[in-house]
């Protein structure tokens, strides 16, 4: 057992966030998994994972760990969290030194060009020297884990993830608080890209007629008028859930790439976003949408 180790889960249990136990110097849960489940004792009424398992319960923290050092496993979705993970840029070179950007750099440019600073809430220092801000979810949204939606090095962990919480040590290093656990609400900017693309109304499936196509050029209009109207500090983000929208269109024959692009690139230089802003968030969420959209789905 170890106090220190203890006294963190416990801590991070009075603040509402759910816990459970991490292998000793690692960042890998210590529950058993679905294969070696005997279902008896919490797995009597069938296998229960960690995110089912992560508890508030002190009586529980302690009996859980005075058995072993374990480090301490945040489930973020349980403890209406959304954490924004900053990593590190992997080395490139023999001197181990990288020129890119980091996490924190990225995510910082970001809050710049929405028009709002890096938001004061409570962060932690990561074992790699990244880090972990930490945000209240909002009511009634179930936000998922992101890699890379955001920009380059940015993750996002809610429902079905987990973060490494302060007080836990790895080979590599500790896990620091850096301030207060004081923690904010997602900004709004933040949650309109973290958010699943709304639905539109689809076309009727089948082969292409000229009913899809004025659909789809009905859409199109109105995606661009809804990013070129957009209101300062929402402007990328318009940008962002206007491209995830029309690429299904694209995935289904309804429009070509190019003619999206162009319309929306358009649209958003308009609102004051530079062209190389406008191409990385259309090429990002016009390859996740096209991607995640080849199949046309009945209405329901």
């Amino acid at each position: 057992m170890n106090e220190d180790l203890m006294t963190a889960a416990l801590e991070a249990a009075a603040h509402g966030w759910h816990v459970f136990p991490l292998r000793p110097g690692t960042k890998r849960p210590a529950l058993h998994g679905e294969q070696s489940c005997t279902g008896t004792g919490p797995c009597a009424s069938g296998h229960r994972k960690w995110e089912q398992r992560a508890t508030t319960d002190p009586d529980r923290i302690r009996a859980a760990w005075s058995r072993a050092p374990f480090n301490v496993g945040i489930a973020t979705g349980p403890s209406g969290l959304l954490v924004v993970d900053l990593d590190m840029p992997k080395t490139t070179s023999t001197k181990g030194s990288s020129d890119a950007p980091d996490g924190a750099a990225t995510f910082a440019a970001l809050c710049e060009r929405a028009g709002h600073s890096v938001p004061n809430t409570y962060r932690t220092r990561t074992a790699s020297g990244g880090q972990h801000l930490h945000f209240t979810a909002p009511d009634g949204v179930r936000l998922s884990n992101t890699a890379g939606t955001i920009g380059e090095l940015i993750d996002t962990r809610a429902w079905g993830g987990y973060i490494v919480a302060a007080g836990s040590i790895t080979p590599t290093g500790a896990y620091e608080a850096l301030c207060a656990p004081v923690v904010s609400p997602v900004p709004p900017w933040l949650l309109s890209i973290l958010q699943p693309a709304p639905r539109t109304v689809r076309a009727p499936s089948g082969p292409v007629t000229a009913q899809s196509h004025s659909y789809a050029d009905t859409a199109l209009d109105n995606e661009a008028r809804n990013v070129a109207t957009a209101q300062q500090g929402g402007r990328e983000a318009a940008l962002f859930r206007a491209a995830r929208a029309l690429g299904r269109l694209i995935a289904w024959g309804d429009l070509p790439r190019h003619t999206v692009e162009q319309a929306l690139q358009e649209a958003g230089e308009s609102t004051g976003l530079t062209a190389a802003e406008c191409r990385s968030t259309l090429r990002s969420a016009l390859n996740w949408s096209i991607a995640h959209n080849q199949v046309r789905r009945e209405a329901a």
